[in-house]
């Protein structure tokens, strides 16, 4: 799917044609292909520009009353005209992010089975599993270079929503094209239907997926084992991203499988670039050294170990030691902080408990639990990390108690939808008298400060993921690595507005996701031919197969087989 394409050549014609989304121009097909492909009198006369159709889109989609119409609007778009659906995309993409992704798309998964009209991607169930590979083997399949998979159990904050999970990839993938520029007919985004446990997704009778309670134990491992080995006899180079797995089956699928595949979790490792890249940012403004941080994550899960891991891989390279940068960390999780000798502790949580020594003489509201305000009351962190899907969990004596211990304190409620996150950053900016350097997960209303609106950072994984994925894909990369992620984060930190003046953003706008892209793309591709996981790529390619696999919506000649 290069850009130099100058036509392309297709068999399809009349209605099978005007309903093919990769295909379809609507009204801007050519008098030349109205002729060759039989559409006069299927279309209106009018020949359309792209950037008419652009306009009428834009249109349509204001004029709707909720963001869940105008998420149903785009969503038809991207199911009759996917170039249509990105031009307007990327041409818009502050306005449209929220819609076609955080926080709509908690809401398009929840109406998910209200909402669905069209087969898009794959729902691969359990009882279907001895046919994975007569469904991989579909000719449309065959471009494949990126794969999204959920199965649905935490999407987002919102927790099990069974097949409504499906809009997550879906979403996801629609920011690697929009954003990270990959063609999307080389994206598939894949539901595993292992049933559900939400009792409302059961009884209703409108629901699309499997009416089954969830699978769990060595079923599902087995189920998990099979979608694998048919991704990988399919498609042997193909970027495997893993999207809203509960923590339990997270970091454990990542690590048996990451050295078997291109593969990544994002909400492990993508969300931990793109916090680490941030704090990197926010030290231009704190003048706080990374190697004097002490950060504090409420939820301890998956992603919050994720985050941890990568802030402490990156105070080792700043000199600290292992052990010295582990003991900078307090992760508070529903039992409280996470200490030495806590019962049923998973193992990605252990690297990050701290020692009951530690913490003898801090003083505590209940003896029995050590809960965040206690943790910011005595560690006195520099920086505070929500992800825990808590709405208002961040609270007042909360807030002012890390402004009582530092000049600008970094808070980052991140958890999305805009509904779970930990704060709002009004009330931050109120309760540490506008000096905290806050970042979210989903966007927020401009807060108002010295007369003028300014932005609230969205520290989300867009910033991070469609870029890993260029980079990844563009050199062929054999495997996703932790220093890829570093590196990610670093070119994100890099292009913070607020190394060149603290009063600035800590993050690029989001209409510059483009562009971020293109950099974190540069520096993941630059380290995987570093690490040795792109040994086929000379380092005076990169620049050059980069370029190759962006794709710009636009329209491309069609010429009849």
């Amino acid at each position: 799917m290069s850009e130099a394409t100058a036509s392309m050549a297709t068999a399809l014609s009349g209605y099978e044609l005007l309903a093919d989304p990769q295909l379809n121009k609507g009204t801007a097909f050519s008098e030349d292909e109205r002729d060759a492909f039989h559409l006069h009198g299927l279309l209106p006369p009018h020949v359309s520009t792209l950037d008419e159709q652009i306009s009428r889109a834009l249109q349509s989609l204001r004029q709707f009353e909720t963001d869940i119409e105008r998420y149903a609007f785009l969503r038809e778009l991207q199911d009759i005209n996917e170039t249509l659906l990105y031009a307007t995309l990327v041409g818009n993409l502050e306005e449209l992010l929220p819609i076609v992704y955080t926080p709509t798309v908690g809401a398009g998964c929840q109406q998910f089975s209200r909402l669905y009209h069209k087969p898009r991607g794959l729902f691969l169930s359990i009882p279907h599993r001895s046919r994975l590979d007569q469904i991989f083997a579909q000719p449309r399949f065959d471009a494949v270079e990126a794969i999204v998979v959920t199965d649905g159990e935490r999407i987002l904050g919102l927790g099990d929503q069974g097949a409504g999970g499906m809009g997550i990839p879906i979403g996801k993938l629609a920011l690697y094209s929009g954003c990270g520029g990959l063609h999307p007919a080389t994206t598939l985004p894949i539901l595993l239907d292992v049933g559900t446990d939400n009792a409302d997704c059961l009884a209703d009778p409108l629901y699309v997926g499997w009416r089954h309670e969830r699978v769990r134990g060595q079923a599902y491992d087995d189920f998990i084992e099979a979608f694998v080995s048919a991704v990988i006899r399919r498609w042997p180079q193909v970027l495997l991203q893993w999207e809203d797995f509960a923590k339990n089956n997270a970091t454990r699928l990542l690590e048996r499988y990451r050295d078997r595949l291109c593969t990544f979790n994002d909400d492990v490792q993508g969300t931990a670039a793109v916090a680490t890249g941030t704090l990197l940012a926010a030290i231009n403004v704190t003048g706080v050294p990374l190697t004097e941080q002490r950060v504090a994550v409420f939820g301890a899960g998956s992603a919050g170990c994720g985050i941890a891991g990568l802030i402490r891989a990156a105070m080792c390279d700043a000199g600290l030691s292992e052990s010295e940068a582990a003991q900078r960390f307090f992760m508070v999780d529903r039992d409280g902080l996470l200490i030495d000798g806590m019962p049923d502790l998973a193992p990605f949580q252990t690297p990050f408990v701290q020692s009951r020594r530690a913490i003898e003489g801090w003083t505590l509201d209940h003896p029995d639990q050590i809960g965040l305000l206690d943790v910011v009351r005595n560690a006195r962190p520099t920086v505070l990390i929500g992800v825990s899907g808590q709405a208002g969990a961040f609270g007042e004596p909360v807030v002012r108690a890390m402004a009582a211990c530092n000049e600008r304190p970094v808070i980052f409620p991140l958890s999305n939808p805009t509904s779970r996150a930990e704060a709002t950053p009004a009330d931050i900016e109120a309760w540490t008298d506008k000096r905290a350097l806050v970042g979210v997960g989903s966007p927020f209303p401009p807060l108002l400060r010295d007369g003028t609106r300014f932005k609230v950072d969205q520290t989300n994984n867009s910033y991070i993921f469609p870029g890993v994925g260029l980079g990844a894909l563009a050199v062929g990369a054999s495997r996703v690595t932790d220093g890829m992620f570093m590196a990610a984060a670093k070119a994100l930190a890099e292009a913070s507005p607020a190394r060149l003046n603290p009063k600035h953003n800590l993050l690029p706008p989001v209409s510059a996701l483009r562009e971020v892209a293109a950099k974190v793309a540069l520096a993941v591709a630059m380290q995987a031919h570093r690490e040795g996981a792109a040994p086929d790529v000379a380092v005076d390619q990169i620049q050059q197969r980069l370029r190759a696999k962006v794709w710009t919506p636009r329209y491309v000649p069609l010429a009849a087989k």
